[in-house]
């Protein structure tokens, strides 16, 4: 009790005291105390703290100290003695509670630090242990779990190979965790959620890479497994594989094994497993099971694509009143779509304006949209199926299907129903009735008269008659401005009227109502061809074939575009991009070989040109290279049958008759020579050169006739002279170039005549270079070729001139070889040749 102070009663304060400086606090000089410090470093001063408390405070009785440092000792009103006072020769004891942080030393530039943040980070934390079983169960289960989800986002990503071998890896590793848990004796908590995840992926990437095999079994173990819960729903999964192998019997046997195992709580599913089945049974052709199917569910839960399929199956069996009564259970399905006037903005709210226009296209009205579409799809396709079958007509049927509609939420479905009834008389070339009911809508709204119109102007412009396309035209356009089949039916009027520049202008405007109109894109490229821009008109077809990648007008014209820029390569190879697409296309194919010759490649061009005579052997052109193809490596031989093809083609024309006698001539056969030459003086009795190798034949053979055709020859030359005198005098009025003019028409028709240039049926359009590359292809033989009319100057001597100029050109020496020259004896050469020796 010594050390006990109590208070005495004569005391007038009772904390005197307080304010005494105790030398025992002062931390400043703690550095220098050497108790302190031997406590600090010994275990002594690293013991937990005391967390005893003193009644009656909070913290226990301790020194409390000012903002200025000074501090006196407390005495307790329960005499505790301080626990800072410190015994003589006694080393300082420690406090059992911790101060707060709040030192003296703060005014004079230390950091207010209670936390001890300025110790630096932590030490990090210690790693786990991961030898224990569990660790490698959990390690190995995040494994599994990861390449299943790998191979999910393979299959989104369209890898099919990848998402197979990433689902067999976790199949792999699902079983090596399983023995791993028996292993380790805890066999009774292995995953099979997790097991059921492993093998439903596997099953499921199975089937989309067509394994069909390896997925049933895969199925058939989770089936089996009788602790997997609603294993059985995946029969339909089985069921849908057997349907893409066209095993019907079992797909409809699992089906129904699916439905037997689903519960009337999940209706929907019922409802998609029985329709399932109805399609087998159409596909099994027994339609009257599948009317069964159908029907229930359009009593139970009616929808678009169920109704559709009863229509059809009635459609097969021929029951036209239930066809009526589906198409009217059709029409009546609710879609469950808002309608769109909720989308107009009402007022001039400006935040409910802008929820509108949010909403507008947001995913959920694309959904609605498209929903709506494949409705309208349905309900169309069946009118137009039914509407031959329900009545004595077709008309009459669309009449009774309009009337169906107008009366339904499909009003709208009306007037394209009254369009696709004029498309059908199109189709049955019954224009008169097509062009009625399309002038039935004149009077209508706006969108529909627009279509009509635009319609009937293309009608009238496949008649050719283009007045009356651009006034339906113009019809269309102010219906609907922004209709861009209306914009190129206009322009296309004003195309064919030669004003190129403004058909441009009205293509451009419909490209720009519609940017993937592929029709005005294509057109305008013509335009620009026609024009001469052809850099313009290569954009266009580039652009075009960027969209519509095999389309074969397109390839072709921008060929003819690369060629007409003069670039023979570019030009090559979109031709032959365009053979792998139509393979059998003559015309490609003799354009190639045009090509190729002019490149000087003859083997090349041959078997292109070849080809195409394959596949159209009545292309003269064609036939004509060819021909002149074998003269030129001298196999006349076969050159013979392509002009005789010739002279079937074009029988007036007496020059392919007259290469396949030079033909024989040159290949030794003078018999067959003079034989088709006659021939050819019977047909073409005023034919000067016919005359003359009948004339040089003769001699050179020595025949008898020689007189009797010299005689003809002369007449004929004479009647030549008498019939030019007389058109000379009848021209000698007129001008020297209308002269010329008149005469190349008159007498050189026949012998000047050129090949016709490469049609382009497909936009009837022609390449610049045709005519000059033609003529630069045809062989100098060829081209020497006098006509049948060609007049015959007589010399002034009146001399009969057996002279001639072979058709077929000089004769090319043959190739000098290592073999020597054989010396030619003729042993008549000096003998002449008596009649007895002449063949009669």
């Amino acid at each position: 009790m010594e050390n006990i102070h109590l208070a005495a009663e004569d005391e007038d304060d009772l904390y005197s005291g307080y304010n005494d400086y105790n030398p025992t606090f002062d931390s400043e000089e703690l550095d220098n105390d050497v108790g302190f410090q031997q406590a600090v470093k010994t275990s002594h001063g690293r013991r937990p703290p005391m967390t005893a408390k003193f009644p009656g405070t909070a913290i226990g009785a301790r020194p409390m100290a000012t903002s200025y440092g000074a501090r006196a000792q407390m005495n307790s009103s329960m005499g505790r003695p301080m626990t800072g006072a410190v015994q003589d020769g006694a080393a300082r004891p420690m406090t059992a509670v911790r101060a707060a942080g709040y030192t003296s030393t703060l005014a004079r530039g230390s950091t207010f630090d209670p936390l001890g943040q300025s110790k630096g980070p932590a030490p990090p934390l210690e790693a786990k242990i991961e030898d224990s079983p569990e660790e490698k169960i959990k390690i190995l289960e995040k494994k599994v779990n990861d390449l299943i989800e790998e191979s999910c986002m393979a299959y989104s990503r369209g890898d099919l190979q990848l998402s197979l071998e990433k689902a067999k890896e976790a199949g792999r590793k699902e079983r090596a965790l399983v023995r791993q848990r028996e292993q380790t004796g805890t066999a009774d908590h292995i995953n099979l959620d997790l097991t059921y995840s492993v093998l439903f992926n596997l099953a499921n990437q199975y089937a989309n890479n067509d394994m069909y095999q390896e997925a049933l079994n895969t199925y058939s173990v989770i089936v089996k497994n009788k602790m997997f819960n609603n294993a059985g729903r995946l029969k339909v999964n089985m069921a849908n594989i057997y349907f893409k192998q066209k095993n019907y019997p079992k797909a409809i046997k699992f089906y129904r094994m699916a439905l037997d195992q689903i519960s009337n709580v999940h209706k929907e599913m019922r409802i998609k497993i029985m329709q399932n089945i109805g399609v087998v049974f159409i596909k099994m052709g027994q339609y009257s099971d599948a009317i069964t199917s159908f029907e229930h569910i359009m009593s139970e839960s009616p929808n678009i694509k169920s109704g559709f399929n009863l229509i059809l199956c009635y459609y097969a069996i021929g029951d036209r009143e239930r066809m009526k009564k589906s198409f009217q259970k059709l029409i009546s399905v609710p879609l469950g779509i808002d309608d769109d006037d909720k989308y107009i903005a009402a007022n001039d709210d400006s935040h409910t304006n802008m929820v509108i226009e949010a909403i507008k296209n947001d995913q959920l009205h694309q959904m609605e949209r498209d929903r709506k579409g494949l409705a309208e799809k349905y309900i169309m396709t069946a009118a137009k199926l039914i509407a031959p079958a329900i009545e004595g007509s077709f008309a009459a049927g669309f009449d009774w299907c309009v009337d169906m509609v107008k009366g339904s939420q499909y009003v709208e479905l009306a007037n394209d129903l009254e369009i696709n009834k004029a498309i059908t008389y199109l189709r049955q070339r019954d224009f008169n009735q097509a062009v009625e009911t399309l002038k039935t809508f004149e009077k209508k709204d706006s969108r529909v008269k627009s279509a009509a119109a635009t319609n009937l102007s293309f009608l009238y412009f496949l008649e050719k008659d283009f007045d009356q396309a651009d006034r339906y035209a113009d019809m269309a356009m102010s219906a609907d401005r922004y209709n861009p089949a209306a914009l190129i039916n206009k322009g296309n009027t004003v195309f064919e009227k030669q004003d190129y520049e403004k058909a441009a202008e009205f293509y451009k405007e419909a490209l720009r109502n519609d940017s993937s109109c592929t029709e005005g894109l294509y057109n305008l490229g013509l335009t620009y061809k026609k024009l001469g821009r052809l850099d313009e008109a290569l954009d266009c077809f580039l652009k075009l074939h960027a969209i519509l990648r095999n389309c074969a007008q397109v390839m072709f014209q921008l060929a003819n575009l690369y060629e007409m820029l003069e670039d023979p390569h570019q030009a090559i190879d979109w031709l032959m991009q365009l053979i792998s697409v139509t393979p059998t296309d003559p015309q490609v194919l003799a354009k190639l070989g045009e090509l190729y010759d002019n490149e000087g490649d003859k083997s090349q061009a041959f078997q292109y040109y070849y080809e195409s005579f394959r596949y159209f052997p009545s292309n003269i052109d064609v036939i004509e290279w060819l021909g002149a193809y074998y003269i030129d490596t001298q196999f006349c031989e076969k050159a013979i049958q392509y002009f005789e093809r010739a002279t079937l083609i074009q029988p007036t024309q007496v020059k392919w008759q007259l290469m396949v006698a030079s033909c024989y001539r040159r290949s030794g056969n003078y018999q067959k020579a003079l034989d088709t030459y006659k021939d050819i003086h019977r047909k073409f009795p005023e034919n000067v050169e016919c005359l003359r190798f009948l004339v040089r034949l003769c001699t050179d053979m020595g025949m008898k006739e020689v007189q009797e055709y010299a005689t003809r020859l002369k007449k004929v030359e004479k009647m030549k002279e008498i019939r030019e005198q007389r058109v000379k005098s009848g021209r000698e009025s007129s001008a020297r170039g209308r002269r010329e003019g008149s005469a190349g028409s008159v007498f050189h028709s026949e012998a000047k005549q050129s090949s016709p240039v490469l049609e382009q049926a497909r936009d009837s359009s022609h390449s610049g270079h045709g005519t000059s590359t033609r003529s630069e292809r045809l062989s100098a033989k060829l081209r020497a070729l006098p006509g049948s009319n060609e007049p015959y100057e007589a010399s002034a001597q009146r001399d009969i001139d057996a002279s001639y100029v072979d058709p077929l050109g000089p004769q090319m020496e043959r190739p000098k070889t290592a073999a020597k020259k054989r010396i030619e004896e003729d042993e008549f050469a000096d003998e002449e040749l008596g009649d007895d020796l002449l063949p009669e």
